[in-house]
Order: C-alpha cells, then sequence, then structure tokens
C-alpha cells in the first residue's frame, strides 16, 4: 500500500472513531432518529398571552412564575445564541413578565431607571429572594444588547448581565446594576444570582461570539465553554472552564446550595460543580441523561428539572423560520437513586416526566415544576404559548 493510500485508510479510521464516540452521540442526544412519546401530556392547559418566554423560574412562597419574554416576531430576527443577529428587525418588546396559577393573571412588569442605548433583549434569567427581607426580589437578566457602533453580524452582540430589584407581587422592575466584562462575559446564556445583588454566576455557551470556531469547537475542541462569575467589588472572572457546549444552570437547594448543575444542550450531560471559597467552582461529576438539555430547575423535594431539546435541529432550522412549526418538547426529573441499583452504580435516576410532538408544548427550553402545587410549566424561546400541566 502506497503512502498516500495509507493516510486515507489512517483518515478513514480516524472519521469511523470520531463519529461512533462523538457524532452518534451527539445525534442521538439532539434527537436524531428518536421516536417521541406522549406522556404526561393529558391534563394541560396553556396561557397564549405570554409568548417568546426562553426562561422560567418560580417564586415558591407565593407560586407565581417570572418570565423572561419576547415577541415571536423579534425572536426570529434577534438571538445572538442562534446566530440570529438583525439588529434592525427588532421592535423592542422584550419584558419580564410574572403569570399567576391561581387566577390566570399575567403581568407585564415596567422599568424604573433603566436606561440602555443597547436595549434590552432578555434571555437566561434567576429570581431570588433577598436575604435580608424575602418580599424583596433580585431579578437578573441576561442582556443581548445591540451594539451601539459595528454591524452586529460582523461583531456580535454587546451582552451583558442586568440586575434589577422587585417586591412580590410588585408591578415594577427598580434598576440595579449591570455586569460586563468582554473578556469574561462573552456569550452569556444563563444566570444564578446571590441574594444580595452583589454578584452572579452564569454560562458562557461559546467562547467565541462569531466565527466557524465557535461552531466546530463543539465536534473538535469539546471543552472550549465556561461558567463566570462577577462580583460588584471585585470584577468578573472564569469560574470554572473547559466545558462542552453549557447552557443552563441553577444552584442546589437548601443543603445542596453550594452545589451548581450545568447543562449540556448537545451530549446529554449535566456537569456537577461545587462551590469553592474564592467563588470558583471544582467538579464533581458528570449525570448523563441522554438528552440534549437546555434549562434547569431545582424543586422544593431538591429533584433536578431538565428541559429537554427534543429536537434540536427542527428547533433552530425550522422554528425559527416559522413559530407556528411544531417541535416536539419534554422535560426529565433526576434524582437521587435511593434503591437497590444504586449499589450497581446507578446514583440517579432519570425518568422522563413529559413529552409532546409539538401540538401541546412546542420547542420548550424551560420547564419549571411547583412540587407543592403539583404544576409544570414549560415555555421555549420560539414558543407560541405557556403550557402548565397537573402532575
Amino acid at each position: 500500500m502506497s503512502r498516500f493510500s495509507s493516510s486515507i485508510a489512517a483518515l478513514l479510521v480516524a472519521l469511523l472513531v470520531a463519529w461512533q464516540l462523538h457524532f452518534r452521540q451527539y445525534l442521538a442526544a439532539i434527537g436524531v432518529g428518536r421516536s417521541v412519546e406522549s406522556i404526561g401530556n393529558t391534563n394541560c392547559k396553556t396561557v397564549p398571552e405570554l409568548q417568546a418566554c426562553e426562561k422560567i423560574v418560580l417564586h415558591q412562597p407565593t407560586g407565581t412564575i417570572y418570565l423572561a419574554c419576547s415577541t415571536l416576531r423579534d425572536r426570529v430576527q434577534w438571538m445572538p445564541a442562534v446566530n440570529k443577529l438583525n439588529a434592525s428587525g427588532t421592535s423592542g418588546n422584550d419584558h419580564i413578565a410574572t403569570y399567576d396559577p391561581q387566577t390566570n393573571a399575567v403581568r407585564h412588569l415596567s422599568l424604573s431607571g433603566f436606561s440602555s442605548p443597547g436595549g434590552l433583549f432578555v434571555h437566561g434569567m434567576d429570581v431570588v429572594a433577598s436575604i435580608h427581607d424575602p418580599s424583596i426580589l433580585y431579578v437578573y437578566v441576561v442582556n443581548h444588547r445591540k451594539p451601539i457602533s459595528g454591524d452586529p453580524r460582523k461583531i456580535g452582540a454587546d451582552s451583558v448581565i442586568e440586575v434589577f430589584q422587585t417586591q412580590t407581587g410588585g408591578s415594577e422592575l427598580k434598576y440595579i446594576r449591570t455586569f460586563e466584562d468582554p473578556a469574561v462575559v462573552i456569550t452569556p446564556n444563563d444566570v444564578v444570582g446571590s441574594p444580595d445583588g452583589q454578584s452572579v454566576y452564569f454560562t458562557n455557551d461559546n467562547s467565541q461570539k462569531l466565527g466557524l470556531k465557535r461552531h466546530l469547537n463543539l465536534f473538535i475542541q469539546p471543552s472550549d465553554t465556561s461558567v463566570g462569575f462577577c462580583h460588584v467589588d471585585h470584577g468578573c472572572k472564569f469560574a470554572f472552564r473547559g466545558l462542552h457546549a453549557s447552557n443552563g444552570i441553577v444552584k442546589g437547594f437548601n443543603q445542596n446550595n453550594d452545589t451548581f448543575y450545568v447543562a449540556d444542550y448537545m451530549l446529554g450531560e449535566i456537569t456537577v460543580l461545587e462551590k469553592r471559597p474564592d467563588n470558583t467552582l471544582a467538579f464533581i461529576e458528570v449525570i448523563k441523561t441522554g438528552y440534549a438539555a437546555d434549562n434547569l430547575a431545582v424543586d422544593s423535594n431538591g429533584a433536578l428539572w431538565v428541559a429537554v431539546l427534543s429536537d434540536l435541529l427542527g428547533l433552530i432550522y425550522r422554528k425559527f423560520d416559522d413559530p407556528s412549526q411544531l417541535v416536539a418538547s419534554a422535560a426529565l426529573r433526576v434524582t437521587v437513586n435511593n434503591g437497590p441499583s444504586s449499589f450497581y452504580g446507578e446514583k440517579y435516576n432519570v425518568d422522563k416526566v413529559f413529552e409532546d410532538p409539538g401540538n401541546l408544548a412546542s420547542g420548550i427550553t424551560s420547564a419549571v415544576y411547583d412540587s407543592e402545587r403539583g404544576q409544570l410549566f414549560l415555555h421555549g424561546v420560539i414558543s407560541t404559548h405557556l403550557t402548565v400541566c397537573r402532575l
């Protein structure tokens, strides 16, 4: 065999190995070839007044949910996470909304003291009760601002994290501060805020705002996204680097309050990290779910809830072109395995508790469960309505 033929053979073997180790796993996780079931979708209702809400956060004491919303028209024009960068095509109607499941009341919260030339274009969000007064809530929002100068299709979005303050049951968001650092706050996706309004953790879903490498890194360099940390007095830094396709982030509940979970939007993995005294994060383990994950939530029983990207390609390439397109959705519940199989290495139970072909819940990116009231809330960045199911 000639040297050229040997090189070709070696390349083919390398490609085959890459397929077996990576690409096949990717395709399975993002839903290629997977059959869609109907699970947990029989006792549900929809709320059409709420559209294009990428993130949901539950305020457990009241049962009210907070949502980071836009309009369908604006989302298809401007969503930097999926390379929608037509800044001139937006109307600037992004907002934070609340929904009261008891009264079905929807409220758009007004802004006080906020002025940004780049506007407000919401993505990930967290709502945290003040450590000093539980009736005061800090609202942390990823804001993909338009750049003040330059073409965003050439330089990307001017993304930052905004901090607001409100009251339980309030109708106004008072602006507090903006966290920005182009070297660390690169492509923020989701956030975990502190109970004093002073600091925030966030995921960068890519290491670059634009370019071919941004896409190839998901396959060729599978450890190129990060979790960042910003403090009002100490600035911003990377808390953990070397993650793959970081997306949703959430903090553990009660005794696990120093534990953080980070979703992978392609591999179907949840990375578990632990807070250190210097506010960096240490690797603990990986929970393999087999499903590409978007936003995460933890209920009052400590269960981790995962919004599944059941058809990631359909979401990006069909639904962002036409929001009326139906895209399958699912939600997982992850709990500690206390059964006999735990002795054989099965540390976690991963249960699919909701799945729908898209008629009821289409292209969800956030799933939140109120374990005290038995309600599951589902919405998506380009979804036409909020879905509420009793489980």
